[in-house]
C-alpha cells in the first residue's frame, strides 16, 4: 500500500491522523499501551508532548518509531492486514530537499528489511519496500489544485512547527530561486507567548490553551490572559509578515496560499490586516501527507 507521512517538528501527520511528535521510552510496560510501540524489548509511548528541536531528524530513532506508529494507525483505520509491504511517501522542505533527501530516505528505508513490532499490544510485521521523498507545501497543492486556478503567480507559505517555508509558483511551476525558510514557526510563537503570559500574569499556560485562544475558540482562563495571548499572537503575525516582505514577497500583490499546522492560526489574524492581496488557507494539517500519497499514486 501507499502511505504518506509528514514528519513535522510539532506533529506527525498521515492522511487520517495527526499526533504530537513526542516519544517517551520505558524499559517496562507503561500503565497504558495506548499509542505505544513495542520494539526490541522497549516501550515507546508516542504523542507525549513534542520533540525538542531537531535540525537533523536522523540523529536518533524517535522519528523512525513515530513512523511505525503512523503506519500502524493507518493500517488499522483502513482495515488492512497487520503484515505487509508499504511504499512510504514522505517530505522535506524545498530549502533542505537536495541536501537531506538521501540521508532521510536511508533512515526510513532500513535496507528494505521487515520489522516486527507491536502497536497498542497488536503484532505487526511491516516491510518498507520503497521510500519516496517529495517537497513539503508544494505537495499539498496536489490535493487542492483548484486554489491556484487563474492565478499566474502565488506565494506558498508552509507554516510549520519551527520554520515557515516560502516559495513562489509561476503558472503552477515552483520557482526554486525564490525558496526561503524563516525560523518563525508556531513553536517559537507559542514559547514566546507562554513566557510573556507567565511574566505578566504569573500563569503557566499550556501549548494547547494558547492554540485554542489563538484559533478564536473558547477556553476557561481569565480574560486578561486571553487578551494578552491574542495581542502577542498579533505581534507574531506582524513580525512574520515583515519577514516575508523582507524576503522579497510583496503580499499586497501576490495571492498567498497557507498550509501547515499553523496555517489556520495565521489566517485568523490575517483577516484583520489591511491592504493584503487574496489569502487562501488549507487548514487541515494533514494535507501534506495526503498530497504525498496522491503524487506517489500518480507516479505508480
Amino acid at each position: 500500500m501507499i502511505l504518506g507521512v509528514d514528519h513535522g517538528n510539532y506533529a506527525i501527520k498521515t492522511k487520517h491522523f495527526s499526533f504530537p511528535a513526542g516519544v517517551a521510552v520505558y524499559s517496562h510496560e507503561p500503565y497504558t499501551l495506548k499509542n505505544t510501540v513495542q520494539l526490541k524489548g522497549k516501550f515507546y509511548v508516542c504523542g507525549t508532548g513534542r520533540q525538542p528541536l531537531m535540525r537533523d531528524k536522523t540523529l536518533n530513532e524517535d522519528y523512525y518509531i513515530l513512523t511505525l506508529a503512523a503506519i500502524a494507525k493507518e493500517l488499522h483505520h483502513r482495515g488492512l492486514p497487520q503484515e505487509g509491504k508499504v511504499d512510504l511517501a514522505a517530505g522535506l522542505p524545498l530549502t533542505r530537499y537536495g541536501r537531506d533527501k538521501k540521508a532521510f530516505t536511508k533512515y526510513l528505508f532500513r535496507d528494505g528489511q521487515p520489522v516486527h513490532f507491536r502497536f497498542e499490544g497488536e503484532p505487526y510485521k511491516i516491510t518498507i519496500q520503497s521510500v519516496s521523498i517529495f517537497p513539503q507545501g508544494y505537495s499539498a497543492l496536489a490535493a487542492h489544485p483548484e486554489v491556484m486556478k487563474n492565478e499566474p503567480s502565488v506565494l506558498l507559505m508552509d507554516v510549520g512547527g519551527w520554520t515557515v517555508d516560502l516559495m513562489r509558483l509561476d503558472h503552477n511551476i515552483p520557482n526554486a530561486a525564490t525558496c526561503r525558510s524563516l525560523e518563525l514557526g508556531m513553536i517559537r510563537c507559542m514559547d514566546e507567548i507562554r513566557e510573556q503570559v507567565l511574566r505578566d500574569t504569573g500563569l503557566s499556560v499550556t501549548d494547547a490553551q494558547v492554540e485554542s485562544v489563538l484559533a478564536g475558540k473558547t477556553c476557561t482562563m481569565e480574560e486578561a490572559a486571553q487578551k494578552l495571548i491574542r495581542y502577542q499572537g498579533g505581534l507574531y503575525i506582524d513580525r512574520l509578515l515583515s519577514a516575508v516582505m523582507e524576503a522579497g514577497f510583496d503580499l499586497r500583490a501576490l495571492p498567498v496560499i497557507l498550509v501547515g499546522g499553523g496555517a489556520s492560526t495565521v489566517m485568523e489574524h490575517l483577516r484583520h490586516q489591511e491592504g493584503l492581496c487574496r489569502a487562501v488557507v488549507l487548514g487541515d494539517d494533514k494535507v501534506n501527507a495526503e498530497g504525498f500519497e496522491r503524487i506517489l499514486g500518480q507516479f505508480s
